[in-house]
């Protein structure tokens, strides 16, 4: 079995076999240009096949026709194991940084939340087998690539993976605008996982229970919440201007 990733930015990364295997890669023959050229080059450099197809044919690949000109087919994405992810972090001797979501079930969330844990440091997203959003090719253009470098583990129970996090002595916060604890009064430069409730209704109550302590982010003006994904992106750079000390 294989997969289809498409857009510039995720075929550049997946050509790149960080996580996955790139197979071959399709390009559209009337959407030839500079940063095409380059894909080509750099497959060509990895070995990758390179085949020149109808736009069509690039669309039906796709499932949509947003994949500017470039689609490659990857092996499966395969998901990392909770104890594999708890031994990454420990081996790499840094305070842990883990991000929990629970109920994202759109797929540009999903990726831009990704592309946000990536590029702050963290150490792997973890996310409940029901009530999500699987990795598709949406996902990994939203990631814009990043999926191909974070780690990404579903479980079972949300719940009981929480407690577990808790037994490695990480402390557990979650986002909820009902929380008269604001994001900026908490102390955040310690061994932790944030907790990312869905669109709309946010965490469950059992997975809130399960938190340590519960965060809000101050709102100034009319609407009452953020995106998920802008929400996920804010307590995110909050946590790495605290360990940075800026």
């Amino acid at each position: 079995m294989s997969e289809f990733v498409y857009g510039i930015n995720p075929v550049r990364e997946g050509l790149q076999g960080v996580r996955r295997r790139p197979l071959e890669m399709f390009v559209a023959r009337d959407q030839r240009s500079a940063r095409i050229e380059e894909l080509m080059a750099e497959a060509q450099t990895a070995g990758v096949p390179v085949r020149m197809r109808d736009k069509g044919d690039l669309d039906r690949l796709a499932g949509n026709p947003h994949h500017q000109g470039a689609v490659l087919r990857i092996e499966p994405f395969a998901y990392v194991a909770f104890e594999d992810l708890v031994a990454g972090w420990r081996n790499s001797g840094e305070k842990a940084f883990f991000v929990v979501l629970d109920g994202i079930t759109d797929p540009h969330n999903l990726g831009a939340i990704l592309r946000s844990a990536d590029a702050g440091g963290c150490h792997g997203v973890i996310v409940p087998k029901d009530r999500a959003c699987p990795v598709t090719g949406v996902v990994d253009k939203a990631s814009a690539g990043a999926l191909e470098h974070i780690l990404l583990c579903q479980v079972t129970n949300l719940s009981r993976t929480l407690e577990a996090l808790k037994q490695e002595g990480v402390w557990i916060y979650g986002l909820a605008g009902e929380s008269a604890t604001t994001l900026y009064q908490a102390e955040l430069s310690g061994d932790l996982a944030l907790v990312v409730g869905g669109e709309g209704a946010g965490m469950r109550p059992n997975v809130s229970r399960h938190c340590d302590h519960l965060l809000s982010i101050p709102m100034q003006g009319g609407v009452s919440s953020l995106n998920a994904s802008v929400a996920a992106g804010v307590a995110l750079f909050e946590v790495v201007r605290q360990r940075l000390g800026c």
